[in-house]
């Protein structure tokens, strides 16, 4: 084909590049009515035997086809080897002339609740990975659209189906068949809904962290986003702030990162006001939005050195849920902040050793220029107490240090407020996308504020000791709000084969969900939002309506974390 043409404003012999991916429409699920008329293929669930090697035991939408079908999908079952384990798969062709491909998916045992040791829900995990892998399976067999069995919880199943299949292959010319799931009879269609909007939330924050960074500069993130947001109207507000407005806010810490690097700096500010009353606090959420992080002068490995375009991560978590947020009408306010730039070397980065003063004006001491992360994040959450927030998250792929402790098992959750931490937890225990409390010791805040040159060092007196813990004590130096979680995310930031509904490649994590329904809880007493009504946070983002008890799932933010929320 023909090579694509350079990006607007490109100057002549200038390298061309693809348009960002996320500027395409990304591939999402049927949301309802019908599609009836060509053959699809059908992914059912089973359960494991109540005794060791007993029969599996399927689900109602398979009982259901089994009776269409004279009991031959039991038959076929019982022959085609032993019990169906979870996870695993059987597939069976020309049972029904509208199906004639189906795949059986292992669900593990039925109604296995909370597991209080791997701190999440079975039944949903088990749902999500089981029905990601049968739409694979349709998927290698060109099936272009795919119908699924609710499995007993509609929205896991939907979000299963739309994780499992997505795949970053925008910049390549042999793509795998696109492959539409849509739900399996006519019951749980809201809950499904929701699932698909989650998901594909989730799937918009792996898009913007797997492009390359000469495609996602600062600059077309910013339009991407804005692209994403144009069609919610008056209910969301975008603005793109230039160098020259970042310059006047005194954001002295994150320029003298940008500055290294030739591309621009760009800081990336939504208002999303979906409360009836205008006026109410928002939740305030800040990512990290370094599109690609070298180290700059203290200049990382070239080994894995590519995977560092995902290191805007943070920022493609909290907008991704904000555009989720948009798309189902949340009642609530929400500000996301998103500071954007690149980490390079060159003749203007900063140089170890170097001291620049944030927007509070504390100055920081740069004694390693790859600790820039928590520069970008110090102006940013400066800034955030403008707007007499609810609540403070941020989100950012800032320490090694959190990948060899938590590994890919857990986000890494720094907080003042127990309140905060209580909801963060409760939804992770819904959404699987698992949180762990890390402390804020005044231990950690003595080894960078023992500075020599400045108020503060951008890195802890003992170098590699608690690095992600000195990196969460730096950050509260600049927070005076009451309620402030700081998400280290760089753990869970890629997926090789942990999560099982995902792909290999950058993960959307972590996401932002609703909490139980049980977790309504009251803003603490003397709270500036607090006005005797409950309030819901949802993991890293918010749940339900202020005021009221949500109905049973009730669509919360998605994803911060992508946040999974």
């Amino acid at each position: 084909g023909a090579a694509p043409r350079p990006p607007p404003g490109a100057r002549p012999g200038q390298a061309r590049v693809p348009r960002p991916p996320c500027c395409c429409a990304p591939r999402g699920a049927w949301r309802g009515g019908s599609r009836r008329g060509a053959a699809a293929g059908l992914v059912l669930g089973a359960y494991s035997g109540e005794k060791d090697g007993g029969a599996c035991q399927l689900t109602g939408a398979g009982d259901a086809f089994d009776r269409l079908v004279s009991g031959r999908l039991r038959e076929l079952l019982a022959l085609s080897g032993p019990p169906l384990k979870k996870g695993k798969t059987r597939v069976f062709h020309g049972l029904h002339q509208d199906f004639p491909s189906v795949v059986v998916v292992g669900l593990g045992k039925k109604n296995a609740g909370v597991n209080d040791q791997e701190n999440w829900n079975e039944d949903k995990e088990n749902i999500r990975a089981a029905v990601a892998v049968g739409c694979r399976q349709i998927q290698e067999l060109e099936i272009p659209r795919v119908e699924v069995d609710p499995c007993g919880d509609a929205q896991a199943a939907a979000e299963g189906a739309v994780l499992g299949l997505h795949e970053y292959n925008e910049l390549k010319q042999k793509k795998k068949t696109v492959v539409t799931p849509q739900l399996h009879g006519s019951a749980g269609g809201e809950a499904w809904h929701r699932g698909v909007v989650y998901a594909e939330g989730q799937n918009l924050a792996r898009y913007l962290m797997e492009a390359p960074a000469n495609v996602l500069t600062p600059t077309k993130f910013a339009e991407c986003i804005e692209q994403k947001l144009r069609s919610f109207g008056s209910t969301v507000k975008v603005h793109v702030r230039p160098e020259s407005w970042i310059a006047a806010q005194e954001m002295g810490a994150f320029l003298s990162v940008a500055k290294g690097s030739a591309e621009p700096p760009i800081f990336l500010e939504i208002h999303y006001s979906g409360a009836a009353n205008a006026s109410d606090s928002p939740l305030v959420f800040v990512g990290k939005g370094v599109t690609f992080d070298s180290g700059g002068i203290s200049l990382k490995p070239s080994s894995g050195m590519d995977a560092m375009r995902a290191d805007m991560g943070g920022a493609a978590t909290v907008c991704s849920a904000i555009v989720t947020a948009a798309a189902l009408n949340l009642p609530l306010n929400i500000v996301g902040l998103a500071p954007l730039c690149e980490n390079m070397p060159s003749g203007k980065a900063n140089k170890p050793g170097d001291v620049v003063r944030a927007k509070n004006g504390k100055t920081i001491q740069v004694d390693n220029t790859d600790a820039e992360g928590r520069l970008l994040l110090a102006d940013a959450l400066c800034y955030a107490h403008d707007f007499n927030p609810r609540a403070i998250v941020d989100v950012a792929t800032l320490t090694g240090a959190m990948d060899v402790a938590l590994g890919s098992a857990a986000t890494g959750v720094f907080t003042n407020s127990a309140w905060l931490w209580t909801h963060l937890y409760e939804a992770s225990m819904v959404t699987g996308d698992r949180v762990w409390r890390m402390p804020l010791f005044e231990h950690y805040t003595k080894q960078v504020t023992d500075c020599a040159l400045a108020d503060l060092s951008n890195i802890g007196k003992y170098s590699r000791a608690g690095g992600a813990c000195t990196a969460a004590a730096f950050l509260r130096a600049f927070v005076r709000a009451p309620h402030w979680a700081h998400l280290d995310m760089a753990g869970v930031m890629a997926n090789k084969d942990e999560v099982p509904y995902l792909r290999k490649g950058m993960a959307g994590r972590p996401t932002l969900r609703p909490p139980p329904r049980s977790s309504a809880l009251r803003l603490p007493k003397g709270h500036p939002g607090a006005r005797g009504r409950p309030w819901r946070l949802p993991a890293a983002l918010a749940a339900g309506p202020c005021g009221k008890e949500p109905e049973a799932g009730a669509s919360l933010l998605w994803g911060l974390f992508p946040f999974k929320p």
